[in-house]
């Protein structure tokens, strides 16, 4: 499965998402020395985010970037 690389773009209310494909890579040093390349050049000016996401096809690397993400829990309630 191969590995896509995305600029994310999330309004501050809405929360919805809107993704800007870059590239897709066999490999995952590949992607992972792009994302960082992307991520070195960003400015404050820069909108948005890079992301890596591991997928069968650009459709389901979409739709996972897309879905929204449960709020991280940490420790447990006593």
């Amino acid at each position: 499965m191969p590995y896509f690389v995305y600029r994310v773009y999330e309004h501050p209310e809405s929360k919805i998402k809107k993704l800007t494909y870059i590239e897709t890579y066999a490999d995952y040093r590949g992607a992972r020395d792009r994302v960082r390349e992307e991520r070195n050049a960003e400015t404050d000016e820069t909108e948005g985010y890079c992301r890596l996401i591991f997928a069968k096809n650009d459709v389901e690397a979409e739709k996972l970037l897309s879905a929204p993400r449960d709020e991280r829990v940490i420790g447990e309630d006593s």
